[in-house]
């Protein structure tokens, strides 16, 4: 499965560089030259990580210190990867600053491609949506460690398998989970059989972050399975 890679990078030949190499190793690479489009990209598209280089209008840290901080109205991840590319003059003080900024990576320049992308996978491998303690998708927040989760800030109340589902949804809002993986992950079914327990517990989930406001979510792909957000993706909801 293809990783989504949001690369902010003003200078042509390093984006186009970045954006021809990662794409062949597998990433879905979204380019933005200017701040304001980098932070619409990270709330609309959900990147499995941030690559910050220099843009026209600002400087990685402080791209990076926004999308940690996070500003009203606005609902990107604020625990995204982020690992800032730094300036070919950069220094120790440089790199302490993005850092501070809430960079979890700074690779200087000029860098070897190879190195870039152990680092991503690297920084990836720590931040696996499963371990992370808080998820947020469209108005929905979910925190694994007080089980709590909320709509447009209001509490909702969650069975316990109800709650898991959503957790494992909100991992990665927009793919699509088959029910083999879901029964398998959520429930610990080996051997599927016929069960309508997924299907069941997708429905009275759906149906709750509805009543809470959280409208067009738990989204049933025909034959294959459920997603929490929509896309472009053919989908059928069901009862």
């Amino acid at each position: 499965m293809s990783r989504a890679l949001l690369l902010a990078e003003a200078e042509p030949g390093t984006r186009e560089f970045l954006q021809r190499h990662l794409a062949s190793d597998g990433f879905e690479v979204l380019g933005a030259e200017a701040e304001d489009l980098a932070l619409e990209l990270a709330e609309r598209v959900r990147p499995d990580l941030v690559l910050i280089g220099g843009l026209e209008d600002a400087d990685g840290p402080d791209v990076c210190r926004r999308l940690r901080e996070g500003e009203p109205g606005r609902s990107w991840d604020r625990d995204v990867p982020v690992i800032v590319l730094g300036e070919a003059r950069a220094d120790a003080v440089d790199r302490v600053h993005a850092f501070e900024r809430g960079c979890d990576d700074f690779v200087p320049r000029p860098f070897h491609y190879e190195e870039l992308v152990a680092r991503i996978h690297a920084v990836l491998r720590r931040a696996r949506p499963e371990g992370r303690s808080r998820l947020a998708a469209g108005p929905i927040a979910l925190d694994r460690t007080t089980r709590r989760v909320t709509v447009h800030g209001f509490a909702v109340a969650l069975a316990a398998k109800e709650f898991e589902l959503l957790a494992k949804l909100a991992s990665e809002p927009t793919r699509v989970f088959t029910k083999e993986e879901l029964l398998r992950e959520v429930w610990g079914f080996v051997a599927l059989g016929r069960t309508r327990t997924l299907d069941s517990h997708a429905s009275r989930l759906r149906r709750k972050l509805a009543i809470a406001g959280a409208d067009d979510c738990v989204l049933n792909v025909w034959g294959v399975g459920y997603r929490l957000l929509g896309d472009a993706l053919p989908e059928r909801r069901t009862a």
